[in-house]
Protein backbone atom coordinates (compact mmCIF):
# COMPACT_ATOMS: atom_id res chain seq x y z
CA UNK A 1 0.00 0.00 0.00
CA UNK A 2 1.34 3.40 -0.95
CA UNK A 3 0.42 6.67 0.59
CA UNK A 4 0.55 8.59 3.80
CA UNK A 5 -1.07 11.90 4.61
CA UNK A 6 -1.86 12.40 0.93
CA UNK A 7 -2.11 9.17 -1.05
CA UNK A 8 -0.10 9.61 -4.25
CA UNK A 9 0.85 6.69 -6.42
CA UNK A 10 0.03 4.59 -9.48
CA UNK A 11 -3.56 3.72 -10.38
CA UNK A 12 -5.18 1.36 -7.91
CA UNK A 13 -5.37 -2.27 -8.93
CA UNK A 14 -7.40 -5.10 -7.37
CA UNK A 15 -5.83 -6.21 -4.09
CA UNK A 16 -6.81 -8.72 -1.44
CA UNK A 17 -8.28 -8.15 2.06
CA UNK A 18 -4.93 -9.38 3.40
CA UNK A 19 -3.12 -6.54 1.59
CA UNK A 20 -5.50 -3.97 3.05
CA UNK A 21 -5.18 -5.52 6.51
CA UNK A 22 -1.38 -5.28 6.34
CA UNK A 23 -1.75 -1.59 5.51
CA UNK A 24 -4.23 -1.17 8.38
CA UNK A 25 -1.94 -2.92 10.85
CA UNK A 26 1.12 -0.87 9.83
CA UNK A 27 -0.74 2.44 10.17
CA UNK A 28 -2.18 1.27 13.50
CA UNK A 29 1.32 0.46 14.77
CA UNK A 30 2.47 3.99 13.95
CA UNK A 31 -0.52 5.58 15.68
CA UNK A 32 -0.07 3.48 18.82
CA UNK A 33 3.59 4.50 18.91
CA UNK A 34 2.62 8.19 18.72
CA UNK A 35 0.17 7.85 21.62
CA UNK A 36 2.38 5.68 23.85
CA UNK A 37 6.16 5.40 23.46
CA UNK A 38 6.46 8.69 21.47
CA UNK A 39 3.79 10.48 23.50
CA UNK A 40 6.04 13.32 24.75
CA UNK A 41 7.18 14.13 21.22
CA UNK A 42 3.61 13.92 19.94
CA UNK A 43 2.38 16.20 22.74
CA UNK A 44 4.92 18.91 21.89
CA UNK A 45 4.11 18.75 18.18
CA UNK A 46 0.39 19.35 18.87
CA UNK A 47 0.92 23.00 19.81
CA UNK A 48 -2.47 24.77 20.11
CA UNK A 49 -0.87 27.91 18.66
CA UNK A 50 -0.42 26.17 15.31
CA UNK A 51 -3.01 25.67 12.59
CA UNK A 52 -5.41 22.74 12.41
CA UNK A 53 -3.31 19.60 12.73
CA UNK A 54 -4.02 15.93 12.06
CA UNK A 55 -2.34 12.72 13.27
CA UNK A 56 -1.52 10.31 10.46
CA UNK A 57 -0.48 6.66 10.70
CA UNK A 58 1.80 5.74 7.79
CA UNK A 59 2.17 2.41 5.94
CA UNK A 60 5.78 2.07 7.16
CA UNK A 61 4.66 1.84 10.83
CA UNK A 62 5.56 5.45 11.61
CA UNK A 63 3.41 8.52 12.32
CA UNK A 64 3.34 12.22 11.58
CA UNK A 65 1.49 15.33 12.72
CA UNK A 66 0.70 17.47 9.73
CA UNK A 67 -1.75 19.82 8.08
CA UNK A 68 -4.65 18.16 6.25
CA UNK A 69 -4.49 17.53 2.52
CA UNK A 70 -5.25 20.62 0.45
CA UNK A 71 -7.06 18.89 -2.40
CA UNK A 72 -10.84 18.41 -2.17
CA UNK A 73 -11.85 15.68 -1.99
CA UNK A 74 -8.64 14.17 -0.59
CA UNK A 75 -7.21 10.98 -2.06
CA UNK A 76 -7.64 9.22 1.29
CA UNK A 77 -10.13 9.91 4.11
CA UNK A 78 -8.72 12.55 6.45
CA UNK A 79 -8.18 12.08 10.22
CA UNK A 80 -9.84 14.28 12.85
CA UNK A 81 -8.94 17.92 12.21
CA UNK A 82 -7.57 20.26 14.87
CA UNK A 83 -6.52 17.73 17.52
CA UNK A 84 -3.99 20.29 18.80
CA UNK A 85 -6.67 22.84 19.82
CA UNK A 86 -8.03 20.60 22.59
CA UNK A 87 -4.63 19.67 24.02
CA UNK A 88 -4.39 22.30 26.79
CA UNK A 89 -8.10 22.36 27.56
CA UNK A 90 -8.31 18.72 28.66
CA UNK A 91 -6.64 16.32 31.05
CA UNK A 92 -3.70 14.75 29.20
CA UNK A 93 -5.02 11.19 29.49
CA UNK A 94 -8.49 12.25 28.35
CA UNK A 95 -7.00 14.09 25.39
CA UNK A 96 -4.90 11.09 24.34
CA UNK A 97 -7.95 8.84 24.69
CA UNK A 98 -9.98 11.19 22.50
CA UNK A 99 -7.28 11.21 19.81
CA UNK A 100 -7.13 7.40 20.06
CA UNK A 101 -10.88 7.09 19.45
CA UNK A 102 -10.68 9.33 16.38
CA UNK A 103 -7.63 7.39 15.16
CA UNK A 104 -9.60 4.12 15.38
CA UNK A 105 -12.37 5.69 13.34
CA UNK A 106 -9.90 6.96 10.74
CA UNK A 107 -8.20 3.57 10.37
CA UNK A 108 -11.52 1.87 9.67
CA UNK A 109 -12.50 4.52 7.15
CA UNK A 110 -9.18 4.12 5.29
CA UNK A 111 -9.41 0.32 5.27
CA UNK A 112 -12.94 0.24 3.88
CA UNK A 113 -12.13 3.06 1.48
CA UNK A 114 -9.55 0.72 -0.04
CA UNK A 115 -12.13 -2.07 0.07
CA UNK A 116 -14.54 0.04 -1.95
CA UNK A 117 -11.87 1.15 -4.42
CA UNK A 118 -10.68 -2.42 -4.93
CA UNK A 119 -14.25 -3.70 -5.37
CA UNK A 120 -14.44 -6.06 -2.40
CA UNK A 121 -17.53 -8.23 -2.32
CA UNK A 122 -19.52 -9.13 0.79
CA UNK A 123 -17.26 -12.05 1.74
CA UNK A 124 -14.07 -10.01 1.27
CA UNK A 125 -15.42 -7.16 3.41
CA UNK A 126 -16.41 -9.64 6.10
CA UNK A 127 -12.97 -11.24 6.03
CA UNK A 128 -11.27 -7.83 6.27
CA UNK A 129 -13.40 -6.78 9.23
CA UNK A 130 -12.78 -10.11 10.99
CA UNK A 131 -9.02 -9.61 10.77
CA UNK A 132 -9.31 -6.02 11.98
CA UNK A 133 -11.67 -6.98 14.80
CA UNK A 134 -9.18 -9.55 16.05
CA UNK A 135 -6.88 -6.71 17.18
CA UNK A 136 -7.50 -4.43 20.18
CA UNK A 137 -8.49 -0.90 19.23
CA UNK A 138 -6.00 1.92 19.66
CA UNK A 139 -8.27 3.27 22.41
CA UNK A 140 -8.04 -0.06 24.27
CA UNK A 141 -4.25 -0.05 24.02
CA UNK A 142 -3.83 3.61 25.06
CA UNK A 143 -6.21 3.37 28.02
CA UNK A 144 -4.79 0.06 29.22
CA UNK A 145 -7.93 -1.98 28.55
CA UNK A 146 -5.80 -4.20 26.33
CA UNK A 147 -2.88 -5.08 28.60
CA UNK A 148 -0.89 -6.87 25.93
CA UNK A 149 -0.78 -6.71 22.16
CA UNK A 150 -1.88 -10.09 20.77
CA UNK A 151 0.68 -12.11 18.87
CA UNK A 152 -0.08 -13.27 15.39
CA UNK A 153 -2.47 -16.16 15.83
CA UNK A 154 -0.97 -19.22 14.20
CA UNK A 155 -3.03 -22.38 14.45
CA UNK A 156 -1.25 -25.25 16.15
CA UNK A 157 -1.65 -28.99 15.78
CA UNK A 158 -2.81 -31.06 18.74
CA UNK A 159 0.12 -33.37 18.00
CA UNK A 160 2.95 -31.83 20.10
CA UNK A 161 5.66 -33.84 18.36
CA UNK A 162 5.09 -32.13 15.01
CA UNK A 163 3.91 -28.77 13.71
CA UNK A 164 2.41 -30.38 10.65
CA UNK A 165 -0.98 -31.95 10.58
CA UNK A 166 -4.57 -31.16 9.81
CA UNK A 167 -6.46 -28.62 11.85
CA UNK A 168 -7.91 -30.24 14.98
CA UNK A 169 -11.59 -30.64 15.52
CA UNK A 170 -13.22 -30.15 18.90
CA UNK A 171 -14.64 -33.62 18.52
CA UNK A 172 -11.43 -35.31 17.37
CA UNK A 173 -9.86 -37.77 19.77
CA UNK A 174 -6.49 -36.76 21.35
CA UNK A 175 -4.38 -39.18 19.28
CA UNK A 176 -6.33 -38.91 16.05
CA UNK A 177 -4.43 -37.89 12.91
CA UNK A 178 -7.68 -37.17 11.05
CA UNK A 179 -8.05 -33.60 12.23
CA UNK A 180 -10.48 -31.00 11.04
CA UNK A 181 -11.46 -27.42 11.84
CA UNK A 182 -9.96 -25.97 15.05
CA UNK A 183 -11.83 -24.31 17.87
CA UNK A 184 -11.86 -20.51 17.53
CA UNK A 185 -8.91 -18.64 19.06
CA UNK A 186 -9.62 -17.84 22.71
CA UNK A 187 -9.13 -14.49 24.36
CA UNK A 188 -9.92 -13.15 27.80
CA UNK A 189 -13.43 -12.11 26.87
CA UNK A 190 -14.37 -15.32 25.10
CA UNK A 191 -13.27 -17.75 27.81
CA UNK A 192 -16.20 -19.79 29.01
CA UNK A 193 -18.23 -18.99 25.90
CA UNK A 194 -17.63 -22.23 24.03
CA UNK A 195 -21.03 -22.15 22.39
CA UNK A 196 -20.34 -18.98 20.38
CA UNK A 197 -20.37 -19.55 16.61
CA UNK A 198 -16.89 -20.47 15.46
CA UNK A 199 -17.08 -18.33 12.32
CA UNK A 200 -17.10 -15.14 14.38
CA UNK A 201 -13.56 -15.78 15.66
CA UNK A 202 -11.71 -18.03 13.23
CA UNK A 203 -9.97 -15.91 10.62
CA UNK A 204 -7.24 -18.36 9.63
CA UNK A 205 -6.79 -18.25 5.87
CA UNK A 206 -5.50 -20.87 3.48
CA UNK A 207 -2.01 -20.06 2.21
CA UNK A 208 -3.00 -21.22 -1.28
CA UNK A 209 -6.48 -19.85 -2.00
CA UNK A 210 -6.82 -17.20 0.72
CA UNK A 211 -10.18 -18.53 1.88
CA UNK A 212 -11.03 -19.63 5.39
CA UNK A 213 -13.50 -22.48 5.82
CA UNK A 214 -12.97 -26.08 4.77
CA UNK A 215 -13.17 -29.62 6.16
CA UNK A 216 -9.50 -30.24 6.89
CA UNK A 217 -6.16 -28.43 6.76
CA UNK A 218 -2.45 -29.15 6.86
CA UNK A 219 0.41 -26.99 8.17
CA UNK A 220 3.83 -26.56 6.53
CA UNK A 221 6.71 -27.39 8.90
CA UNK A 222 8.91 -24.72 7.30
CA UNK A 223 6.78 -21.58 6.82
CA UNK A 224 4.08 -22.66 9.34
CA UNK A 225 1.28 -21.58 7.00
CA UNK A 226 -1.96 -23.56 6.93
CA UNK A 227 -3.46 -24.94 3.73
CA UNK A 228 -6.72 -26.59 2.75
CA UNK A 229 -5.90 -30.23 2.10
CA UNK A 230 -7.62 -30.08 -1.28
CA UNK A 231 -5.59 -27.01 -2.32
CA UNK A 232 -2.29 -28.86 -1.87
CA UNK A 233 -3.70 -32.25 -2.89
CA UNK A 234 -3.35 -33.85 0.53
CA UNK A 235 -6.09 -36.16 1.81
CA UNK A 236 -6.61 -37.28 5.41
CA UNK A 237 -5.35 -40.70 4.38
CA UNK A 238 -2.10 -39.25 2.99
CA UNK A 239 -1.68 -37.08 6.06
CA UNK A 240 -1.59 -40.19 8.23
CA UNK A 241 1.81 -41.04 6.73
CA UNK A 242 3.38 -37.56 6.56
CA UNK A 243 5.91 -36.88 9.32
CA UNK A 244 7.19 -33.53 8.06
CA UNK A 245 5.10 -31.65 5.50
CA UNK A 246 6.54 -29.01 3.15
CA UNK A 247 4.13 -26.84 1.16
CA UNK A 248 4.63 -26.33 -2.61
CA UNK A 249 6.24 -22.91 -2.06
CA UNK A 250 8.80 -24.20 0.44
CA UNK A 251 9.51 -27.22 -1.71
CA UNK A 252 10.14 -24.94 -4.68
CA UNK A 253 12.38 -22.64 -2.64
CA UNK A 254 14.45 -25.59 -1.46
CA UNK A 255 14.94 -26.74 -5.05
CA UNK A 256 15.93 -23.23 -6.13
CA UNK A 257 18.60 -23.04 -3.40
CA UNK A 258 19.93 -26.43 -4.39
Amino acid sequence: MDGGAGFVGPPLVPRSPEDVFRDFRARRTGLIRALTTDMEKFYVMCDPEKENLCLYGLPNETWEVNLPAEEVPPELPEPALGINFARDGMNEKDWLSLVAVHSDSWLLSVAFYFGARFGFDKESRKRLFSMINNLPTIYEVVTGIAKKEPKEKTPKSNNKSSKSGLKPSRQSEPNSRVLKMPPPPKDEESEGEEDEPQEEHDVTLCGACGQSYDDFWICCDLCEKWFHGKCVKITPAKAEHIKHYKCPSCTGSKRAKA
